[in-house]
């Protein structure tokens, strides 16, 4: 019998191999449970006995029967008895938030996504603050900026930009990607770039040109391609001209002579 000592092993306990199995059987068939792979000391005279699994998709499981003694008693009870995965065990992965497992292109027509009252990447339009704000107050916003002609409620923060400037930074059309290291002009200097408007206006832009692989996308001043407006071929890569046009000058009659 192996034993994995954690704990001091409670001799009474740990020899209780057959009282254990009985109370395994009791709540599982007795076809799912395998041999005894040991036991483990979990705490002063608490042992988890250990035995295989044999159910059908639990490969790597195994069942743990937690077994004790009060003190100066021979006699052993049965805590628990739990299915628990090995190393080796197929699990499922850890659960993800519905919210965070959502990426760009999931959304279909029709679905919406509603952004938290408390989200880090918004602030009041007419100010800036992390307080929560209550359901009277925003209320009342809303009225304000109605008034005051803003239009929104909210605006982005300055940890909103900043988390939106990186990730645009580290997608495709950022400096790093694969088509701006071989670019011969950054997209800075294109005239296919048009501006925007607002905080990040000093960093990104969209491509306008029809036949670039980021038309109608954002794009970091960085980014560049090989379609930008001011590229011209070297002469060895300019096609080279057609010869003139040979005019045939044979009749059939002189043909015939052939």
């Amino acid at each position: 019998m192996t034993v994995a000592a954690r704990h001091r092993v409670d001799t009474a306990a740990a020899a209780a191999v057959d009282q254990a199995h009985a109370a395994l059987v009791e709540e599982v068939p007795a076809a799912d449970v395998g041999p005894h792979l040991g036991t483990v000391g979990e705490g002063q005279r608490v042992v988890t006995h250990r035995f295989a699994c044999e159910r059908a998709g639990y490969t790597g499981w195994h069942w743990a029967v937690t077994v004790t003694r009060a003190s100066r008693q021979r006699r052993v009870t049965v805590d628990e008895v739990v299915l628990l995965p090995g190393e080796d065990a197929i699990t499922a992965p850890d659960w993800v938030p519905y919210r965070d497992r959502i990426q760009p292109g999931d959304l279909s027509p029709g679905d919406l996504l509603p952004v938290a009252d408390d989200d880090p990447r918004l602030v009041p339009t007419y100010s800036f603050g992390d307080d929560p704000l209550d359901a009277d107050d925003k209320a009342q916003i809303r009225t304000v900026a109605k008034d005051l002609g803003l239009g929104r409620v909210r605006t982005m923060s300055p940890e909103g930009r900043a988390g939106t400037a990186e990730r645009w930074l580290a997608n495709n059309a950022g400096p790093d990607a694969p088509l701006a290291r071989s670019a011969p002009e950054s997209c800075h200097s294109c005239g296919f770039l048009v501006r925007l408007a607002g905080p990040l206006a000093d960093r990104f832009g969209v491509c306008a040109n029809g036949d670039a692989n980021d038309d109608g996308k954002v794009v970091a001043f960085d980014h560049g391609c090989g379609a930008h407006s001011e590229v011209r071929l070297a002469k060895k890569h300019r096609a080279r001209p057609l010869p003139e046009h040979v005019f045939d000058t044979l009749t059939l009659d002189e043909l015939e002579l052939f």
